[in-house]
Parts: C-alpha cells; sequence; structure tokens
C-alpha cells in the first residue's frame, strides 16, 4: 500500500513530497520514508516522521471496509531534531542562496538551526490548537513555510563574504598542514586565489597535507592553484578536495578538475590520502581522477562520497583501486552507483586485500553486485568496519554475504546493513555470522523486515564473548512483543551495553513496559519507543486477546532454545 500526500507549499520554489511506504501487511501505522525537499534551500528527510492510518480498501473480517484517516501533527522529537540538523546544514553549506548572502559557521548554523525550529513549531502548534484541522496538513504547510523563511532572514542577516574579504589560511607547522577554510563556504577566483595561495609558492616550505575543502575554485582561481601543486606534488601525502567545485556549472567543473588533476600527475609517489567528497563527480569527472593517481602504492585513504559517479564512473574508480594494494580506507557512498559498477568496484576491492574500513552505502548495487562482493570479502581479513545500508541487497545478497564475513574479518567492530529488504529466512546466516564477531561494538540492521522470527534468532546470536557489544540497531523491523522482549534480555546483561533502538516496530503499551522494566536500572541505555505502533501487532495478525498473546508466547517458546550455528 503506497500513500503520497501531496502539499506543504513554503517559501519560493518549495515543494514536498511525503512518500508513505507500508510494511508489507496490513498495519495502522505507515511509515513515510520519502523527504520534505524544501527545493533549493533546504532538504529534509523524515525518514522516521510516522502518521497514523487505517488501511486503505482492507477488507475487515466482518466485511466492513477501513477507511483511511491520517494524523501528521505534531511530529515527533526525532523529527524535529533531524530537521535541525538539516537546517544547520544548510546555513552553512553551498546554495544558491548562501552564495548569494554567504554561509554561517557550524557553531552559528546550529544555533540559529534551533531558534528557527523553535519559532515555527511554536507558532505552528498554536494555530493548531486554536484551529484543529483534522489531519494536520495545513499546520505542516504552515511549520515549513515559516522555517524557510526564516532560514531566508537568517542568511540575509547574516555575514556575506566581500569581494575585499579574504580568509587567511590555517597553517598547523607542527602537521604541516595547509588549510583554506575557516567556516566560511565560498567561491574562489583568481585574485583571492593569488593570496590565498602563497604560502605553498615560499621555498622549502614542508607541507605535506593540502585541505582545499569547501572552497569552490573556478577556471581562474584553478590556474592559478595548478602551477603551484605541481612544484610541490612530490611532498604532499594527503589531498583533500571536497566539495572544491559545488555550485559550478559542470562544464567548469571539469575543466577545474582537470587542472588539478594534471597538476597532482606524479604525486602517486607519496599520496597517502586522497578525499573527493561532495564534488559532483560525473562519470567524466570520475576518469579524470583516474589520471590523478593511476598507480600509487602509497594510497591508504580513498573517499568519494555524494557524488554523481554512477556504474561508468564506477568502472573508472575501479581501475583505481586496483592499483591500490595499501589501502585501508575507502568509501564509495551515495554516488548512484548501479548493478554494472557495484559488480566492477566489488571485483577490483579484491586486490586491496589490507583494507580495513568499507563504506559503499546508499548506492543501488542489487543482488548480484552484493554477490560479486561477497566473493571478495573472503580475502578481506583485516576488515574493522563495512558499511552496507540501503544497496538493495535483499535476501540473497545478504546471506552470501553473512557467509563470507562469517569466515573474513575476525575483528570487525562494525556491521551496517540497513535498508535492504532482508527478512527472516536470511536470519540464521546473518545470526551465524554476527556470532562469531566477538569484536563487534555496533550492529545496525535497522529498515529491514525481519520481523519476530528474525529478530528472536539475532538476538540468540549475542552469546559469550559480546563483551564490547554497544549499540545494537533494529528499528522499523516490524518487531513485536516477543522478539523485543527477547532482544532486550539478550542485551541487557552485557557489560558495556549502551543503546538499543527498537523504535518504529510493532510493539504494544505492554511490551514497552517490559522494555522498561528490563531495563529499569539502566533507563539510558534504551533508545526511544514513541514511534511503535502500539496497534500493530493485533492489526497485522487479524487476532485478539489471548489467542494473539498466545501465538506471541508459542512463538517465543519454539525459538527460546535456539542454537545459533557457528559453523556450517
Amino acid at each position: 500500500m503506497l500513500f503520497s500526500i501531496l502539499g506543504f507549499y513554503g517559501f519560493c520554489f518549495l515543494v514536498h513530497f511525503l512518500n508513505v511506504k507500508a510494511h508489507r501487511r496490513t498495519q495502522s501505522v505507515v511509515n513515510i520514508v520519502g523527504c520534505y525537499s524544501f527545493s533549493i534551500l533546504w532538504n529534509l528527510n523524515f525518514r522516521q516522521f510516522r502518521v497514523k492510518a487505517d488501511c486503505n480498501g482492507f477488507q475487515a473480517p466482518n466485511g466492513e471496509r477501513q477507511h483511511v484517516t491520517i494524523k501528521l501533527w505534531p511530529p515527533s522529537q526525532n523529527t524535529r531534531q533531524m530537521l535541525v540538523e538539516r537546517m544547520k546544514n544548510n546555513l552553512s553549506t553551498p546554495t544558491i542562496f548562501t552564495t548569494k548572502y554567504g554561509s554561517l559557521s557550524d557553531v552559528e548554523a546550529l544555533k540559529h538551526a534551533k531558534q528557527i525550529e523553535e519559532s515555527a513549531f511554536t507558532s505552528a502548534n498554536q494555530h493548531y490548537e486554536q484551529e484543529p484541522d483534522g489531519d494536520g496538513s495545513s499546520v505542516v504547510q504552515m511549520y515549513a513555510s515559516e522555517c524557510s523563511k526564516l532560514i531566508l532572514d537568517v542568511l540575509k542577516n547574516g555575514p556575506r563574504i566581500g569581494e575585499k574579504e579574504l580568509v587567511k589560511p590555517k597553517v598547523d607547522s607542527a602537521e604541516t598542514v595547509f588549510d583554506i577554510f575557516k567556516g566560511q563556504r565560498a567561491f574562489i577566483e583568481e585574485d583571492e586565489a593569488q593570496t590565498l595561495l602563497s604560502p605553498l609558492k615560499e621555498p622549502g616550505n614542508s607541507y605535506t597535507k593540502i585541505r582545499f575543502s569547501n572552497r569552490s575554485f573556478g577556471l581562474g582561481a584553478a590556474r592559478v592553484a595548478g602551477p603551484i601543486l605541481a612544484s610541490i606534488k612530490s611532498q604532499l601525502k594527503e589531498v583533500d578536495l571536497s566539495d572544491f567545485v559545488a555550485g559550478r556549472p559542470e562544464a567548469e567543473a571539469l575543466d577545474v578538475m582537470s587542472i588539478f588533476s594534471e597538476a597532482l600527475e606524479g604525486s602517486q609517489l607519496s599520496l597517502e590520502e586522497l578525499y573527493l567528497m561532495n564534488d559532483g563527480i560525473s562519470k567524466e569527472a570520475a576518469q579524470a581522477v583516474c589520471e590523478l593517481v593511476p598507480s600509487t602504492e602509497k594510497l591508504r585513504v580513498l573517499h568519494f562520497h555524494n557524488n554523481m559517479t554512477g556504474d561508468e564512473g564506477a568502472i573508472a574508480i575501479s581501475e583505481i583501486l586496483r592499483c591500490c594494494p595499501s589501502l585501508e580506507d575507502f568509501r564509495c557512498s551515495s554516488t548512484r552507483v548501479g548493478s554494472e559498477g557495484g559488480v566492477a568496484l566489488s571485483e577490483a576491492l579484491a586486490e586491496c586485500k589490507n583494507l580495513k574500513k568499507l563504506d559503499l552505502r546508499d548506492n543501488m548495487f542489487g543482488v548480484e553486485a552484493g554477490i560479486k562482493l561477497s566473493e571478495s570479502l573472503y580475502k578481506h581479513e583485516y576488515l574493522t568496519q563495512i558499511y552496507l545500508s540501503y544497496l538493495n541487497l535483499e535476501d540473497d545478497g545478504a546471506v552470501a554475504i553473512a557467509n563470507a564475513l562469517k569466515e573474513a574479518a575476525p575483528s570487525l567492530t562494525v556491521l551496517e546493513m540497513a535498508g535492504n529488504d532482508i527478512t527472516a529466512e536470511a536470519a540464521p546466516s546473518m545470526a551465524a555470522c554476527i556470532s562469531t564477531k566477538t569484536a563487534l561494538t555496533k550492529l545496525n540492521l535497522s529498515e529491514n523486515d525481519l520481523k519476530d522470527e528474525g529478530a528472536i534468532q539475532i538476538s540468540k546470536a549475542f552469546g559469550e564473548g559480546h563483551d564490547q557489544l554497544k549499540e545494537v540497531d533494529l528499528s522499523l523491523n516490524s518487531i513485536r512483543r516477543a522478539a523485543a522482549r527477547t532482544l532486550a534480555q539478550a542485551l541487557v546483561r552485557l557489560p558495556g551495553f549502551k543503546l538499543l533502538n527498537v523504535n518504529g516496530n510493532f510493539i504494544s503499551e505492554e511490551g514497552i513496559d517490559e522494555l522498561k522494566d528490563i531495563f529499569k536500572e539502566c533507563a539510558e541505555k534504551l533508545g526511544p519507543l514513541d514511534e511503535n505502533d502500539l496497534d500493530g501487532e493485533d492489526f497485522d495478525d487479524m487476532e485478539s486477546g489471548d489467542e494473539d498473546e498466545d501465538s506471541r508466547d508459542e512463538l517465543e517458546e519454539k525459538l527460546k532454545d535456539l542454537d545459533v550455528n557457528r559453523e556450517d
């Protein structure tokens, strides 16, 4: 069942979409997983914002058809905090408005974001209390519009980066770091570049790390930077070019990247770290990057994030990976890589046998690329952190990866596989893998479909030897009272445990009380529970009363003595 709730008009071009995603089975809480796209000003993702709704068009046992009722107001505290974070980012990152009026530092942006949200919420809530409109849609419109208006007011009144206002580079003499970012994101043109980069031209300088992040280079500035970088490339160990072409037209951005690539060509003899994040890197730009690091034996860190790499760009990046035997930290997240590119990256990663951290989140790999990735993971004995959320792995891909990790990565500390449509069918393999990872500190399997059976099997993996485990997230998994109780009982006894998140499930009021009782001596270890569907378990099973309770107890009884097989 899919609802699309349209509306929520804010400032100027603001268009707000609420993609309402229902779980596979009939339920009374629908998860809004989409986004409020506050146009070019700010993007708001209310993934955890939930609405009360009966099932549209569902035929109940008594023959009556259920009707839809939707409650959009008030938002949860988690949602409000998420909004504050989004507004902070958009007050301090490049947009057409921050380019025009200037951006704020992170500290100032956070302060204003909190004030904006509080003011907008207070006004909207007062309006709702005085003139309730049923579903709350109009008050959400007001909330969004007021936030948008206040953001623009802050930017108009905030600091502007004048033409003569030059930011002095930050120099750490002990670490020999040259950093041009001082809290203000802005364009940099030729004249400013001449002044800003002058320390790099001083004879005998010992800079080994340069950070050009968050300053957007135009073509003129790039032409100034090119010869300077070329003159010191042999001594560079770390280069951070994140966000350095933000807001530039694609053609200009490509030219800028080509200039930097040509300038740094040959730095592979010493280069150890390269960061290219938030640069909108297309397939053509990715190919240009290949020229930057054609063969480096010393490269340890390579980060791509929030780019437009796509499959062809991923194929180009895979050629870099094949030439980086010392790579320890690889990130290629939110880069629009599909199955073909995912397969290419996965095959190339087999050559990076020293990898310790792998982050491929938020791409469109699919099952085929997931299975190919599993084949490479068998070779990674040093892996300590792996982030594979939102890759469309499904059960087959998840099982293949779990089986591979079970045999590899003995020191794994972080395992994230959220949002991959993993069901109870994959749970035995997942549990078998987890049971062998005694160094694990964080497990994130949120936004899957494990349900009670899968969650209980996962809980049985937390046996002896998991004393270092600190955080487990199984939110949004259609979990009910029985599984939540079993999970809590398994985790509360662990000496180093700090946080269990089972929000957004089908835990009844009685189940919530049980969880609070289990954690009564350490309430801070139990995450928020306010977004659970208190009636969902009854509605899901179409049972009621003792019969429903008996079915839950029967499931728990069948699974409570489940052994997790550590050896196939």
